[in-house]
């Protein structure tokens, strides 16, 4: 028996020993940890005091070297939920919703940017026909409203309005005057997305060559 919890006490200290500090849960779990790197790791629960008339809050969710990732929950001083977030990258990224005491108020949708590969491909659908062309965009951002965005009445979880985005450029219907001479219907013309999907070399090469009509692949890869 001595020899057992001798064992389980060096696992302890080993486990222990990859984070700066941390601290123990109420369950005997290990939160708030910061490895000996000074980032944030695992799962926190982070206490947000009154502040100038605002109310204060708890949220929990996890940290991937010091960035939020996946789902994050927040709560107010009472208990009640009032978000649930999805993060990636440390950015908000897909589905997060919003509550009051009554209920749903909203739900967004975004597009986190990886910031070691910012270059993400997006399919833009053609006004006049069926065709989808699939284009590599370097985003410049770091999230992008992308995605339905719904607002419901929360006492009667009715949807009373709701958004098309594409990466931050809302759409607003094929046939509204804002989308005159677009190609697409995500709001950006075709030449801004040509212009995008190019790396900064092969747009000086075509700067330079322009008058000897030397023909550049822009990235298209027909309907996906």
């Amino acid at each position: 028996m001595r020899w057992i919890v001798f064992v389980c006490l060096l696992f302890g200290i080993s486990s222990y020993g990859q984070y700066k500090s941390f601290i123990i849960g109420v369950k005997g779990d290990t939160l708030n940890c910061v490895d000996n790197a000074g980032l944030k790791q695992s799962r926190w629960i982070i206490k947000v005091a009154p502040l100038r008339g605002e109310p204060g809050y708890e949220e929990e969710g996890y940290y991937k070297d010091d960035k939020k990732d996946g789902t994050w929950r927040k709560y107010s001083a009472m208990g009640d939920l009032l978000a649930m977030e999805s993060y990636r990258f440390g950015f908000k990224n897909g589905k997060s919703s919003y509550y009051n005491v009554y209920g749903i108020e909203r739900e967004e949708s975004w597009k986190a940017v990886d910031p070691e590969n910012p270059y993400d491909t997006v399919d833009v659908p053609d006004l006049h026909t069926d065709v989808v062309y699939r284009r590599v965009v370097k985003l410049e951002g770091t999230t992008y409203k992308h995605g339905t965005w719904n607002f419901y009445n929360p006492q009667t979880g009715t949807i009373t309005k709701t958004e098309e985005y594409v990466l931050d450029k809302l759409v607003t219907g094929r046939k509204n005057s804002a989308f005159a001479g677009l190609n697409d219907s995500t709001g950006i013309a075709m030449d801004t997305l040509k212009a995008l999907a190019k790396p900064k070399e092969v747009l000086e090469y075509e700067k330079k060559n322009k008058k000897k009509k030397i023909k550049v692949r822009d990235g298209a890869t027909g309907v996906p």
